[in-house]
């Protein structure tokens, strides 16, 4: 549901919030703090679709400031979104003209959310000093994006220079990943210290900057910055240590190869981020970051300037070769489709449906410790395997044993019960078949009635 309210007041904003939420319904009281967005009206429709999509995660009010036009008389346009059109928020829009444009701070104030925290986000352009920017005062986190500057790299040094705590930049929220596969790699062994760093980025790219930065003061190492294409984000971080280097290479935009030293080479999926996912982790946290404050004003310092491009450090080995690992990663994905489709092709179909007593009969034979069906035939192939390699197939497993062993038992038993049976008979009632299948006493018995009767 979307109200257009042309040329009104806060109260009457407020007023219209009430009303609307009483005929909507109450989908808006869960909402956790107040996002102010500070845009140009150009970028204010993207600005709202971001601010939207992070909402999902963190229902909230969105207060969108749009200073327009200052020439003219004073007028305040607002615009109401609710329900479908707001997602899981209600989104007021502000557009201020003439001298109220410079008045944004008056506006908002009868708007935010009562004993809840307010975040400010600047999605362009944004003050030098947003601490002290009359909307950046009143918020307990203020979120910029040094990305979206003409010069990145100027704008992170003033970032630098005005910081404090509850500032944060979307450009430092983009090196998550990076910085959690990193330091995952670094708690495998062998456990070396890092002796030096090589960052290969764009030059437009601050996320770059930070991620050295990072890495520069954690590591107490030196660490060079590479330029690769303006426009290619970060593309590659290789970490030197005695056994050999830890290379975390992104050739494209969705999968990067991971490869150190005693381990085969790992494909990972390391897309980039899209904004909205970008704002909803910074609408998650509300205390400051310290760790970007330490890259940002003492990691920063460490860095030394960008002298080489990243294929020239790739040829004199300084950095990794981004077109190997592009042949490494299409190799890797090989490899997954074709044992993905092995083991399709392989595996034994899985039953459709199981009765009751199937269930309980499988978990029956679980809780005693009895092999599976699928264990024993795997038993039986391995035993066949073996005997083809001449080991001894009743001594591969535990349930060749315990076969062995019944079979031995049951032997034992047939064989003693013959022989008792023979010993009750006595040596004399033994039955002797000899030739023609016909016990030896009757034949005995026929020769002598035959003496008799001869002359």
């Amino acid at each position: 549901m979307i109200t257009d309210l042309a040329n009104t007041t806060t109260k009457d904003i407020s007023k219209a919030l009430v009303r609307l939420r009483n005929e909507v319904g109450a989908m808006a009281l869960g909402r956790v703090l107040t996002l102010v967005v500070v845009v140009a009206d150009t970028d204010a429709g993207d600005a709202i679709e971001v601010a939207n999509q992070a909402s999902r995660q963190h229902p909230c009010r969105i207060i969108v400031v749009i200073p327009g036009d200052r020439r003219g008389k004073n007028r305040l346009d607002a615009q109401i979104r609710l329900g479908g059109d707001a997602g899981a928020s209600e989104i007021v829009v502000l557009r201020l003209y003439g001298t109220l444009a410079k008045h944004g701070p008056s506006v908002v104030v009868p708007l935010l959310l009562p004993d809840s925290p307010i975040v400010a986000w600047w999605p362009g352009e944004a003050p030098d000093d947003v601490a002290n920017d009359p909307i950046g005062a009143m918020a307990q986190r203020r979120v910029t994006d040094a990305a979206e500057h003409r010069n990145p790299r100027t704008m992170l040094k003033k970032r630098a220079a005005t910081y404090a705590p509850g500032d944060t930049d979307l450009a430092w929220t983009r090196v998550t990943r990076w910085r959690g596969l990193l330091a995952a790699a670094l708690d495998q062994p062998p456990y070396e210290p890092i002796t030096s760093a090589v960052v290969s980025g764009a030059p437009d790219s601050p996320s770059s900057d930070l991620l050295a930065a990072w890495l520069a003061f954690r590591l107490d190492a030196p660490v060079h910055r590479v330029s690769t294409p303006r426009g290619s984000g970060i593309s590659a971080v290789r970490l030197e240590r005695e056994s050999g280097p830890i290379d975390l290479v992104r050739p494209g935009d969705h999968t990067a190869t991971l490869s150190q030293n005693g381990q085969p080479d790992r494909r990972i999926g390391l897309a980039r981020r899209g904004l909205p996912e970008c704002l909803a982790d910074e609408l998650r946290r509300l205390d400051p970051d310290d760790t970007y404050e330490d890259a940002l004003l003492r990691g920063l310092p460490l860095l030394t300037p960008v002298r080489m491009s990243a294929s020239a450090a790739a040829r004199a080995g300084k950095a990794p070769d981004h077109e190997a690992a592009r042949h490494a990663a299409a190799r890797l994905g090989r490899d997954e489709a074709a044992g993905a489709a092995s083991a399709m092709t392989s595996a034994p179909p899985a039953p459709s449906s199981a009765s009751t007593e199937q269930v309980r009969a499988a978990t029956a034979r679980k809780l005693a410790g009895k092999p599976t069906p699928r264990e024993k035939e795997q038993d039986q192939q391995q035993q066949q395997r073996r005997k083809a390699e001449g080991g001894d197939p009743g001594q591969t497993t535990a349930e060749g044993k315990a076969e062995g062993k019944a079979e031995g038992k049951a032997q034992g038993k047939a064989q003693g019960k013959a022989q008792g049976k023979a010993k009750a008979k006595g040596p004399g009632k033994a039955e002797d078949t000899g030739t023609g299948g016909k016990p030896a006493r009757a034949r005995r018995t026929r020769a002598a009635t035959a003496a008799k009767g001869s002359p």
